[in-house]
């Protein structure tokens, strides 16, 4: 009887554990991928040899941080600006969408800790970068947090909705570090 429990709870134990992993594969493959932060073009936001957990299933909305890969297969995690059909320019340090302006809270701990002088990023329109008013259906205008020295939106135009990897969530590693993304 004792030895028959035993192998009970052993053959328990195993699909406990093959449930487990299976789950894990599951969280890790589809829900929540880990992605490395390389450069510094997010820096106060998001650390070079950050780890950050990234979600693939949620709707990207206007300044999320979001990992995309370029056609060239680099991967970049930048904050969408513009959404399909907005108009995007800057002025003055002052970002307008759609002709109003538009508060960046997020940027306030860069700007502070920025020593040069204004503008924190420099005056541009649309039209002068992509060549059209308004972002096309299904392309997003992306920045990096540390302005002043981020490859992005105003180097390679818009990041198409294709090319979207996924929303950049939580920093998980170093233990220092560890954050929601906001």
């Amino acid at each position: 009887m004792k030895k028959l429990l035993t192998k009970s709870h052993l053959w328990l134990g195993i699909k406990y554990l093959l449930i487990s992993l299976f789950v894990g594969v599951v969280i890790r493959g589809f829900l929540l991928i880990p992605v490395p932060v390389t450069g510094n073009s997010m820096d106060q936001t998001l650390t070079q040899g950050d780890m950050v957990l990234m979600e693939k299933f949620s709707k990207v909305k206007r300044f999320d941080v979001v990992v995309f890969q370029q056609p060239d297969g680099t991967i970049y995690i930048k904050r969408v600006i513009g959404l399909p059909g907005d108009e995007v320019r800057y002025e003055d340090d002052q970002l307008f969408i759609n002709g109003k302006k538009v508060t960046e809270s997020f940027l306030s701990n860069n700007r502070r800790s920025d020593h040069q002088v204004s503008p924190y990023t420099t005056d541009f329109q649309l039209t002068e970068l992509i060549g059209k008013k308004q972002l096309p259906k299904n392309e997003y205008f992306v920045l990096g947090d540390n302005r002043r020295v981020s490859k992005d939106s105003r180097s390679f135009g818009t990041v198409q909705n294709k090319d979207i990897l996924g929303k950049a969530q939580f920093v998980y590693y170093p233990l220092t570090h560890i954050k929601m993304i906001a």
